[in-house]
């Protein structure tokens, strides 16, 4: 494989990297900023921009020893219009800020995280100037908009369109698992010397298993956590569904389930959680501090994934699957291509948004503390073994190399 001798020899002395991500935050979005710590330790100076957040309201900061510059969006998008003025918001912030960093630290690498396909528009001028151009992929646009509005249309092949261009513009391709690679091949039309897989493994060093809070269980036997984003598309409705069969059908008023996390549809779930009459055995945590995170976690029984079976989660690596693994814990989820192949038999899998397969594969992990436990062994193990950060970190390293060697792509 290209870079392999360069990988285990070769660092990223005095190189000068800008990366640029829209839609969260750093360090608060762990991948970006576990690449971001990686190019540093290579030896690169890094830049990003990112938007301004809770806990992240500095616009010019120096962390870890990595130049962090912030701007504001004008709104919470939530309609097409608003979309529009988010996105030529952030690209406006992007392209100034670009230069400055040009100006003030330099830089002769680009790396773009999507959402959304439109930070290409960035890097042209820049390309122009001979800098290289890194797609790092970390969403499928195209999917996500069918999966969320269960159609196509002229709206999903200009998403496509977008994709293509950004594909066609890199210089090096980023794929965060296998299936993401396959559509940089095929729909990106990349060559396999071009695309690196660097999957969002968790960064070992960092979590810490605490010992249990039974308070979190507010006097009941059990705990099922679950941590991520309340959206659409996370499949929370269908998970409390699963508690209102366990609890009011099955009779099950042994178990406390935690939701750690926010998003666009949490106000609505919640209001969904009190019509069901779930309140005393769910608990919304909101965005919490990782020393809290990392509380939930050790201290739940089982975890889960209600991710909905669509053509964006199926070909999607979860996070959440991942952190789940590193505290060694058992999983249920619905049967998704990359879900599988992460946890593999730590998890169990229920039938396609089918909340009463998903309740009785959680009532029947709950009745079993041996295969919790061989579960949640040998989810660790191979986390530990094959898809903890630090395994991710040479296929980094050598796209960066990859991209050097290459003339960069004419826009």
């Amino acid at each position: 494989m290209f870079g392999a001798e360069q990988t285990r020899s070769g660092s990223l002395s005095a190189r000068k990297v800008l990366m640029i991500v829209e839609n969260l935050p750093v360090p608060f979005d762990r991948r970006v900023w576990q690449e971001a710590r990686a190019l540093r330790d290579a030896g690169a100076e890094v830049s990003i921009i990112c938007p301004v957040g809770v806990g992240a309201e500095e616009h010019e900061e120096t962390l870890e020893g990595i130049h962090v510059y912030r701007h504001d969006l004008p709104v919470e998008a939530k309609g097409a219009s608003e979309f529009l003025l988010e996105y030529g918001a952030a690209l406006w912030h992007e392209t100034r800020l670009a230069w400055k960093i040009l100006f003030r630290h330099g830089f002769e690498t680009i790396h773009a995280c999507n959402p959304p396909d439109l930070i290409f528009l960035v890097a042209l001028p820049f390309k122009l100037l001979g800098k290289r151009f890194i797609f790092d992929h970390h969403d499928i646009n195209p999917e996500l908009y069918e999966a969320k509005f269960g159609k196509r249309g002229r709206l999903w092949r200009l998403l496509c369109l977008f994709e293509w261009i950004t594909f066609k513009c890199a210089d090096v391709v980023i794929s965060t698992n296998e299936s993401y690679r396959r559509i940089a091949l095929t729909r990106g039309r990349k060559r396999e010397s071009d695309v690196f897989v660097v999957r969002s493994g968790p960064d070992l060093t960092r979590l810490r298993i605490d010992c249990p809070d039974p308070g979190l269980k507010k006097g009941r036997k059990f705990l099922v956590g679950y941590v991520g984003v309340m959206g659409e598309q996370e499949g929370i409705d269908l998970l409390l569904r699963s508690v209102k069969h366990l609890v009011h059908e099955r009779g099950r008023q042994d178990i406390q389930f935690v939701l750690v996390g926010s998003g666009p549809q949490v106000g609505n779930l919640k209001e969904y959680c009190q019509s069901l009459g779930l309140n005393d055995y769910v608990t919304f945590t909101g965005r919490v501090p990782d020393e809290m995170l990392f509380t939930v976690l050790s201290t739940a029984d089982v975890c889960v994934n209600p991710d909905r079976v669509n053509p964006m989660n199926d070909k999607s690596t979860m996070n959440k699957i991942l952190e789940y693994m590193a505290f060694g814990k058992p999983i249920v989820q619905f049967d998704v291509t990359e879900g599988r192949f992460s946890a593999d038999t730590a998890s169990l899998y229920a039938r396609p948004d089918d909340p009463i397969d998903f309740a009785d594969k959680v009532q029947w992990l709950l009745g079993n503390p041996e295969q919790r436990k061989v579960m949640g062994d040998y989810g660790r193990d191979r986390l530990q073994r094959e898809l903890a950060w630090s395994y991710q970190v040479p296929n980094l390293i050598a796209a960066y190399q990859r991209a050097r060697a290459t003339a960069p792509r004419k826009p």
